[in-house]
């Protein structure tokens, strides 16, 4: 079992996502971002930290079993990928590794994130990231 997760591109990401129809999309970011600013369709929220405390969730490693229950099929089973993203992969590196350290293999994280880092003029999706790459998201 390995003790880390993957990086990945937003185009790999989205590769993995549609070559495995059991592989997991997951955006860490809080329920408010990703509702508002917008998520990579398909994506499921959990949030790693969200309002009102602004603390990381007790319930994040429990909430994220269960959101790969069904999904463990085959001679594959037991092996998921599942994908963390969150605005611009901080978030995502932190909860890949209490997922891994929690026994959860096949983490990747998204490079980049949702919105990538920011520019010389601190604005985001002008870089890098998901929405940068003109991947599908959607917006509410």
């Amino acid at each position: 079992m390995s003790n880390e997760f993957t990086l990945v591109s937003p185009a790999k990401a989205a590769e993995i996502l549609s070559n495995n129809p059991n592989a997991v999309l997951m955006d860490v970011r809080s329920e408010m971002e990703f509702l508002m600013i917008g998520h990579a369709k398909g994506a499921i929220n959990n949030p790693w930290i969200d309002a009102p405390d602004w603390e990381i969730s007790k319930d994040f490693v429990a909430r994220t079993r269960k959101i790969l229950l069904g999904r463990h099929t085959g001679r594959d089973a037991g092996r998921v990928p599942l994908m963390l993203m969150c605005r611009s992969d901080n978030r995502s590196r932190d909860a890949a590794e209490q997922l891994v350290a929690q026994g959860i293999r096949d983490v990747f994280v998204v490079e980049n994130g949702f919105e990538g880092p920011l520019n010389e003029a601190h604005q985001r999706s002008t870089v890098a990231g998901w929405r940068f790459d003109g991947l599908p998201w959607e917006q509410c």
